[in-house]
């Protein structure tokens, strides 16, 4: 369950999300690439091509749009390949039941209230 929290300024709120997805992924990765390192190592390899091609379409002042869409579409490619390596048991989105997802709705909502009633107490916490 996805616990939320009040940032340390107190002025947002926090949703504890990244360990529990991005976990189980560098560690699925990693077995891909140690069962095949030559064909995950060939997709990583060309993802970062495809992502600092990218990078510097979105940086460039004179880069046409259409460009930056086509670099952002085989970023978007090599990333899916990269995934697709991936076992299927990993999950990549959380998945709430009914119950933890009102839950989850009622704790951020609260912790919203909060912030927005107390601003400063919140900032003080």
């Amino acid at each position: 369950m996805i616990r939320p929290s009040i940032t340390a300024a107190g002025d947002r709120v926090r949703l504890p999300v990244g360990e529990q997805l991005l976990a189980p992924l560098v560690d699925a990765l990693a077995i891909a690439y140690a069962e095949d390192p030559e064909g995950v190592g060939r997709l990583l390899a060309g993802h970062a091509v495809r992502v600092l091609a990218l990078d510097y379409a979105v940086c460039s002042e004179d880069m046409p749009e259409h460009e930056r869409s086509m670099r952002a579409a085989e970023a978007d490619g090599t990333r899916e390949a990269l995934l697709n390596e991936i076992p299927e048991e990993v999950q990549r989105d959380p998945l709430l039941t009914p119950d933890d997802a009102i839950t989850f709705a009622t704790r951020v909502t609260k912790i919203a209230g909060f912030i927005r009633l107390h601003p400063r107490k919140a900032r003080r916490a």
